[in-house]
């Protein structure tokens, strides 16, 4: 994540007083005339890069713009970061298993959050390498790696009380309300929505804490089994399968949107939930489980993707298509 070259960071700026005060300390940086490049990463406006020009050293700045005097984004910037914490706390603070470190949160500075850079393949760049350049077996095994990280991620945090699938049937209703369907359909997925909400597995499992925005663009690929989460501002109590039918979404729509045929990703998906049961005492029964209730979960995520401004009419049509078709899968 380099992004665009802004220039330097102005040494009158309250950020570089908190970069040179607070943070730069942690890094065990002596140097006593700081300066900064700035970059903004090429995946989001409120994300920055920050090079220090004689030791090169990196940090990230995710910054989230106050709505008020506490608005939401304030809270959502300070939680991101105590997430970060709590995560690292169980264990997620070293290899193979690893969150980014954060070094501080200022709710006086565009309640901005400082981390760690790291460095990596996106999960995003496997796939397209794996479409486009035949790397299929690096994505097997990197999908591999990324199963054992949720697996222990929701294991370490599983609670003594049940999935609420309110939550996501809300979701799913917002989602299609947004999307401006028409009628016909609108009343056909909110009839499967609520054919969903009856099944009795929807609500079986223990809530775990998931990602939240388990994407391919929030998670870097180290080396070997490496993996290094990042964005973990939506981290919530949920079904585990809500992260992953989330990447499985995800696949599906990077092999139907670069191959035209979501049908491609099946091998992919497939592999990565058997080597995420694969760490449960029977991985056959958890298989069994969580097959059944993955379709509701992919089809929010093609609903969630169709949603997006760069979204053409078209592909949006053939992301609601897809969704809707896999929605009927019902357990």
């Amino acid at each position: 994540m380099i992004g665009t070259y802004l220039g330097h960071l102005d040494h009158h700026d309250p950020l570089y007083r908190y970069l040179r005060d607070h943070i730069v300390p942690q890094l065990g940086i002596g140097q006593p005339d700081l300066e900064f490049r700035v970059f903004q990463s090429a995946w989001s406006r409120n994300v920055y890069l920050y090079e220090e020009v004689h030791t090169t050293a990196r940090l990230v700045g995710k910054f989230h713009p106050s709505q008020g005097i506490s608005g939401p984004h304030t809270k959502t910037g300070e939680t991101e970061f105590r997430n970060l914490i709590y995560l690292r706390s169980l264990g997620f603070d070293s290899p193979p298993h690893y969150v980014v470190k954060p070094l501080g949160f200022n709710p006086d500075t565009g309640n901005v959050l400082l981390m760690e850079f790291l460095e990596g393949d996106l999960l995003g760049t496997v796939i397209n390498q794996a479409m486009h350049q035949g790397r299929s077996r690096r994505l097997f095994r990197k999908l591999s790696a990324l199963a054992h990280f949720l697996a222990t991620m929701h294991n370490r945090t599983a609670g003594d009380w049940g999935v609420n699938f309110d939550h996501s049937h809300a979701y799913m209703g917002r989602l299609i309300v947004k999307l401006d369907l028409g009628h016909d359909l609108s009343q056909e997925l909110n009839l499967l929505r609520e054919s969903w909400r009856k099944q009795g597995i929807m609500w079986e499992d223990r809530s775990v804490l998931v990602h939240g925005d388990a994407t391919p663009s929030n998670f870097l690929l180290g080396r070997g089994c490496t993996v290094l989460a990042i964005d973990l501002e939506r981290m919530q109590w949920a079904d585990r399968v809500f992260d992953l039918g989330r990447l499985c979404g995800e696949l599906a729509h990077f092999f139907l949107q670069g191959k035209g045929d979501p049908g491609a990703a099946e091998p992919f998906i497939g592999h990565f939930l058997w080597e995420y049961c694969s760490h449960f005492p029977d991985c056959m029964s958890a298989f069994a489980a969580i097959t059944r209730r993955i379709p509701f979960y992919m089809g929010i995520t093609l609903l969630r993707i169709a949603q997006n401004s760069w979204i053409d009419r078209d592909y949006r049509r053939t992301l609601v298509r897809q969704a809707r078709k896999i929605l009927t899968a019902l357990p």
